[in-house]
């Protein structure tokens, strides 16, 4: 027999080709079993007995541990950072209010919406509050405000006017002749140039605004400020950049016009300072800290990736043997425990934390301002690495039983919601188009999916009821009709059957935990390994080198594709160049 040279392949070939193995008998190795079977029952151990099979310590869970504690420990102070910036950003915003427009009341809901404007002649008032407001503000402000500079100039504030080119409106004539398209005009007015008198009922500005045609008006200016209560917790104190923007909305011509106040924020570093006592900033500290974190989490992800990866392998390993040697092909769910969604869930959860403490590192070095983003990823992936603890509660006989009800339950529970969701979005249109002119709650959509939701759980259900306006008789029995079935239907069916579901499956998982679980193909196939995790059968190594050269004819090389290559050493597929004697 000439000598060949052995390609492993990691493709099965087809059935025809398994047959004829069969028929030659390279199938019927009980060591090459015996060997799959160990490496499964071993891959499938959990970290305490593969530490007692090979003495391979727990890596990935001493990672885990420390990256719970050390993420967890990173969120509570980007919490407590990020609240000092809000904060201070909320309570400027609610003084800008207070300073800049008249006779501002806070809303009692947390909503700006209702302040309005009626009349011409307000409009004018309240656009010299602002202006007056604006040019003596270092008298009035209690805060540390000041105007922003541009080189030695300092900023004005901008007042511009945005109306449509052309307009003539007669509604008592049901005519109208408009130009649609926007022209805008603006004017500055600095900080040096008084004004007034300091009364906000002078208005000595050439100020006329073309009222039939005006969309709306829009007054900038930006002022600068010092977070000071960061020194309490020797920090060094920031700087903050605001951009006031006071819009005055007359878009739909109703004859109210809304007034706005939206307040951008910019952080950076102060250029001097000087604090008694030697206070340091500790920014480089929780950078470095960061930058462990993401070192840390660097590492998970590999060692977790390389464990999925492994499993990926080991599934095509079986999936070949169960082929060869039973030509059976493995279910999907069998397939499917070899990826461990465990790791999945822990490798998000790392990407999370990586990208998060980065942005976190641009935050605190001022170049990146995104709170919102940085607390987003943060949170989540802290969010997905207390949920991966789970994992390890599993390994307990009595948090298993949960678990597995969680897992079990969740293909039916999602059948189940794409069922109940359905019916529940035709309430959500039917509310809307019916409801909407009528009911406060049922305005848009995202409002009807949040009242209905809250119906479902019992909430407000009086309140919704007796907010329902009685101008159509019709629709008012329609809302009736309509709350009372919806109220019916979910809590009285939809959620009874929804627990119906998670309490069937963790009757049956108690049931097999008592009687026994259905035994899969895998799970008979591992069963007939009897090695306990201590006995020492677990140490071979499982990797050998093996020389490419060997002396094999077609089928037998069909046979090596199949088998993979620590199958062939144990088999003595390759023996010095020869085929080994059967």
């Amino acid at each position: 027999m000439e000598s060949s040279e052995l390609v492993i392949n990691s493709s099965y070939g087809a059935t025809a080709d398994v047959k004829s193995l069969a028929r030659n008998g390279f199938v019927h190795d009980p060591d090459v079993a015996d060997q799959l079977r160990r490496k499964l029952k071993f891959f499938f151990m959990n970290p305490c007995e593969k530490f007692q099979a090979r003495g391979r310590k727990p890596w990935k869970l001493g990672v885990q541990i420390l990256k719970i504690a050390m993420v967890t420990l990173q969120l509570v102070l980007f919490g407590l950072s990020n609240h000092m910036v809000v904060l201070f950003k909320e309570e400027n915003t609610v003084a800008f209010k207070h300073l800049f427009i008249k006779n501002y009341v806070d809303a009692t809901d947390g909503s700006d919406c209702d302040f309005a404007i009626y009349t011409q002649s307000e409009v004018y008032e309240y656009l010299s509050f602002i202006f007056s407001q604006y040019v003596q503000l270092r008298k009035i402000s209690v805060g540390n405000h000041a105007y922003e500079k541009t080189g030695t100039d300092l900023t004005p504030l901008t007042m511009c006017q945005y109306f449509y080119k052309r307009g003539s409106i007669s509604p008592g004539n049901e005519s109208f002749n408009i130009d649609p398209k926007i022209e805008t005009e603006c004017f500055d007015i600095k900080p040096m140039l008084p004004l007034s008198s300091g009364h906000s009922t002078d208005n000595k500005l050439n100020l006329t605004l073309h009222f039939h045609r005006l969309v709306m008006v829009q007054v900038q200016f930006k002022l600068k400020a010092i977070n000071l209560q960061t020194i309490s917790y020797h920090e060094l104190p920031d700087c903050y950049d605001f951009c006031i923007t006071i819009t005055f909305d007359n878009k739909a011509h109703s004859g109210r016009i809304q007034i706005n106040l939206d307040n951008d924020v910019s952080i950076r570093d102060c250029k001097g300072w000087h604090v008694a006592g030697g206070i340091q900033r500790n920014a480089h500290y929780m950078m470095i800290f960061d930058a462990l974190i993401v070192v840390i989490c660097l590492s998970s992800f590999i060692l977790c990736t390389r464990s999925v990866v492994n499993g990926v392998k080991l599934q095509h390993e079986f999936v070949g043997f169960f082929l060869l040697h039973y030509n059976k092909r493995v279910t999907w769910s069998d397939r499917m425990e070899f990826v461990n969604g465990w790791y999945i869930l822990i490798i998000v959860s790392d990407l999370l934390t990586i990208i998060g403490s980065v942005l976190k590192m641009e935050i605190e070095a001022k170049s990146f301002a995104s709170y919102d983003i940085c607390s987003i990823l943060l949170g989540t992936a802290t969010l997905l690495v207390w949920v991966g603890v789970i994992r390890y509660l599993g390994f307990f006989e009595k948090y298993n039983v949960l678990i597995l009800t969680l897992r079990v339950a969740f293909p039916n529970v999602i059948r189940f919601c794409c069922c109940a969701a359905m019916i529940y979005l035709g309430y959500c249109f039917c509310g809307w188009i019916v409801l909407g002119p009528y009911h406060q709650k049922f305005r848009s959509l995202n409002v009807v999916s949040e009242c209905l939701f809250s119906l479902i759980n019992g909430d407000d259900m009086f309140a919704t009821f007796a907010a329902m306006q009685d101008k159509s008789y019709v629709v008012w029995v329609f809302s009736r009709i309509y709350l009372s079935t919806f109220i019916s239907l979910f809590i009285y069916m939809v959620l009874s059957l929804f627990i119906a579901l998670i309490t069937d499956t963790y009757e049956t998982i108690k049931l097999y935990q008592q009687d026994g679980f259905p035994q899969t193909d895998l799970r008979v196939f591992i069963a007939e390994c009897k090695d306990l995790p201590d006995s020492g059968r677990y140490r071979v190594e499982e990797e050998m080198p093996i020389s490419l050269s060997c002396c094999c004819n077609s089928e037998f090389l069909t046979s090596c594709n199949y088998l993979g290559a620590a199958e062939m050493m144990s088999r003595s597929c390759c023996f010095t160049g020869r085929l080994a004697p059967s």
